[in-house]
């Protein structure tokens, strides 16, 4: 099965929660990223390779690193290094402005990335919707980080909240949440979240013909 392939199956046959549940019994039980980050529009699902991004505060004035003249570190080269199906996410800095907009939703969606995942702040939401970029955030605020803010690094290991992100993990992204599955298992955590959502169909309909919840739940081993 291909990337593209993989990535369409999750969007279409699963949701977090059911996978979620699955690396819980797998032994990966920090796998959702904080409850704050939500998609800027309801109903949005993404599934892709995260492209993690390390950003930072940096005030102008007063630095002598590398960076210091530098105009938001490497974002650009951050941005422009995107391939197709892979999600940007970033973090690493407060959430005093915005780490991604509009003209940055029209190069992602042009090399055809999955989306953007982002543990701070959102803005240009009227122009990310009009384009149909999938973002997902902790909120939205039009402070720009041209002036408060740079990228220090990218395809580089991150934690957010309780999770770890490598590059080319895999990331699943709904309304209930992102997670957050570890390339080395993913093949078994989608095989295992695939067979637990048909169960829980199963457990539906046994529940509408009359049977009790502890029935079910003795029956089938999910509720």
């Amino acid at each position: 099965m291909t990337d593209s392939e993989k990535f369409a199956l999750v969007r279409d046959r699963l949701f977090t929660a059911v996978v979620g549940d699955v690396l819980d019994v797998m032994g990966f039980r920090h796998q959702f990223l904080p409850q704050g980050i939500l998609p800027l529009t309801p109903g949005t699902r993404i599934a892709g390779r995260a492209m993690p991004v390390l950003e930072a505060n940096y005030p102008e004035g007063g630095s002598r690193g590398p960076l210091s003249d530098k105009a938001f570190g490497v974002m650009f080269e951050a941005l422009d290094d995107l391939k197709p199906g892979e999600i940007y996410v970033a973090s690493g800095s407060s959430l005093d402005y915005a780490m991604w907009g509009g003209l940055m939703s029209t190069r992602a969606l042009h090399l055809k990335a999955a989306g953007a995942v982002l543990n701070g702040h959102v803005r240009d939401t009227a122009e990310i919707r009009r384009l149909g970029f999938p973002v997902f955030s902790r909120g939205v605020y039009a402070q720009d980080q041209g002036v408060r803010g740079k990228v220090l690094d990218y395809r580089v290991p991150l934690r957010i909240g309780q999770v770890d992100i490598r590059p080319g993990d895999m990331m699943f992204c709904d309304d209930e949440g992102c997670l957050v599955i570890p390339q080395a298992v993913e093949a078994e955590a989608i095989e295992r979240a695939i067979e637990k959502a048909g169960t829980e169909n199963a457990v539906a309909m046994a529940i509408r013909d009359g049977m009790t919840a502890r029935q079910a739940f003795d029956e089938f081993g999910v509720m």
